[in-house]
């Protein structure tokens, strides 16, 4: 295998053949990818979730992570927030000439490691190289991801009530921080590390216990701010504790270095629920059992009102929390 991508490797021939099996089978193999077929032919016969991404982060490398996890553990979460149960995905490489291919090694065997946690099948893909146009991309990746409901489940239907109770799963805004922290060369000791990792296991122990689940969602582009807007009714208030947000103390320090909200950072790697009252308590608990939730907890409620989502501050004061306008922190996905 060459040490570098070339125009060559997106041609259809002996190169491409060479770039798929010695990096992307090599690191993906399953029975449903290896016939290299047109389509893969999955088993069904449940009613499905389908999503799709494209990552385009930059850096490709940040701490706690790198576009290929990201890309898995994004698709996995989106399926999972919906109530399914994450299966197979679908991988698209776009490559810039000139990408080393050692680079891409380990950017797929990233996104290997990351299927393997998560459960779930790499079944098909496609790869194309472009032109070196003098930047610093190198790659992006496109995703497809499928999920099944359970036969017995009661999917979220997205709509809070009054009285439910919202839930954080962990520490906000470690991902954005991180990213933005590493391309604009801050230096933070010890460096932030991204959050990103799939979730599934987790929403599968408050799905084990049948408790109900009004509302979920991974809060990534946006934050936690955008998602709880964005759930707000024209009869439903929300209003969040600040002193209750769990924030860690150096990720807090470098948002009020650099004059940002951390309630609008993006996250890879937590979940906001909205549950009655009546279990809150208990899927609490649940969350705060598994090792990706030992941070987890109860932010806020759901109240009847008009649509408006505020904070109490610390000082015991409220204020409002808006949809960003604007990106506060580009290419952090």
């Amino acid at each position: 295998m060459d040490d570098h991508i070339t125009l060559a490797h997106g041609s259809g021939g002996v190169k491409y053949r060479e770039l798929v099996e010695e990096i992307f089978l090599h690191a993906f193999t399953n029975d449903y990818l290896s016939p290299l077929t047109d389509s893969a032919i999955l088993p069904g016969g449940d009613i499905l979730a389908m999503t799709t991404d494209s990552y385009v982060v930059q850096p490709l490398f940040f701490p706690g992570g790198d576009i290929g996890s990201l890309a898995i553990s994004g698709t996995v979460n989106d399926l999972t927030v919906s109530g399914a149960i994450p299966q197979y995905i679908s991988v698209g490489m776009i490559l810039e000439a000139g990408l080393e291919t050692s680079l891409l090694r380990s950017v797929v065997n990233s996104m290997a490691q990351t299927a393997k946690e998560a459960g779930v099948y790499i079944v098909t893909g496609d790869t194309k190289v472009i032109e070196n146009r003098g930047g610093s991309d190198g790659l992006f990746i496109n995703t497809a991801g499928i999920g099944i409901f359970p036969a017995q489940r009661v999917r979220p239907q997205q709509i809070i009530e009054s009285g439910d109770k919202i839930i954080l799963s962990g520490y906000i805004a470690c991902h954005g921080m991180a990213v933005m922290a590493k391309r604009e060369g801050f230096v933070f000791a010890p460096p932030i590390e991204s959050d990103a990792k799939p979730l599934n296991s987790l929403v599968e122990t408050v799905f084990s216990q049948g408790y109900p689940v009004h509302a979920m969602r991974d809060p990534t582009r946006g934050g936690v701010a955008a998602t709880l807007c964005e759930w707000v009714t024209e009869q439903t208030d929300i209003l969040v504790e600040e002193p209750c947000i769990p924030l860690r103390p150096d990720v807090s320090a470098a948002c009020q270095l650099l004059g940002l909200d951390p309630l609008y950072i993006a996250n890879e790697g937590i979940v906001v629920f909205a549950v009655p009252a009546f279990c809150a308590d208990d899927v609490l608990a649940t969350i705060q059992s598994h090792p990706h939730g030992t941070h987890a907890a109860i932010i806020g409620e759901a109240l009847e009102g008009s649509g408006m989502v505020k904070l109490k501050t610390t000082l015991g004061a409220q204020r409002r929390i808006a949809l960003p306008r604007g990106e506060l922190l580009p290419r952090i996905c």
